[in-house]
């Protein structure tokens, strides 16, 4: 893979996430349209930077043969997993060297790819095919994801079990987070109440979506 587009699609996560955590925009960014704070958005396939969109540009972008190929809706289903199969030994294996990720299907890559938010903005992480593949045996919820629009978010700081299937904005907002708010080795104060925040906001907007198998594991 060349580093080039590698890092260019990286800023572009970096871009979106930050301008996500500033402000909403106040304009649709394919017709200009005024909109609300709450609405959708589409990504830019190529550069994977997020476009605000009002509704009617929803609308003619919940279609599999609009954008052009390159352009997509990002859905607003938001599962919050319960009884996921994720126990230490499969974690270690996926290769995520901090306790929050995000994975997601890359139609480009053809293969599942992992970031992690940090500080200097989302960063990949080396995941193995095996791993990927255990995880999804485990939780079949996870081939419903939509490539490049969809993720499995994943939060294990400070002790948490917390999984959900949700749009990729919601990673983006999550890494422009953590961007503008974390200090020094630890991050502070600041960033973990925020953090408590996000995820408390993503659990009041998410629906319970149960792994029967889990469940039953852990019963």
């Amino acid at each position: 893979m060349s580093v080039a587009p590698e890092r260019s699609r990286l800023r572009g996560m970096v871009r979106a996430a930050a301008a996500e955590q500033v402000a909403a925009s106040d304009h649709c960014e394919l017709c200009g349209t005024p909109i609300a704070p709450e609405h959708r958005h589409v990504l830019e396939l190529r550069t994977r930077e997020l476009r605000c969109a009002c509704r009617a540009c929803s609308l003619l972008f919940d279609r599999e043969a609009a954008g052009g190929g390159h352009l997509r809706l990002v859905p607003d289903r938001r599962l919050r997993l319960e009884g996921f199969v994720l126990g230490d030994e499969l974690w270690d294996a996926l290769r995520i060297p901090v306790d929050m990720a995000f994975f997601f299907e890359s139609s480009a890559e053809g293969r599942a790819l992992a970031y992690y938010p940090s500080p200097a903005g989302p960063t990949e992480s080396l995941l193995t095919l095996d791993a990927w593949t255990d995880l999804v045996a485990a939780n079949p919820v996870l081939t419903t994801l939509e490539p490049d629009v969809e993720a499995l978010l994943v939060n294990r700081a400070r002790g948490a079990r917390r999984h959900y299937l949700v749009g990729i904005d919601e990673c983006y907002r999550l890494v422009g987070l953590i961007r503008t708010w974390w200090r020094g080795f630890t991050g502070g104060a600041e960033v973990w109440a925020r953090l408590a925040e996000f995820f408390e906001d993503l659990d009041a907007r998410s629906r319970a979506h149960t792994n029967a198998a889990g469940a039953a594991e852990r019963s």
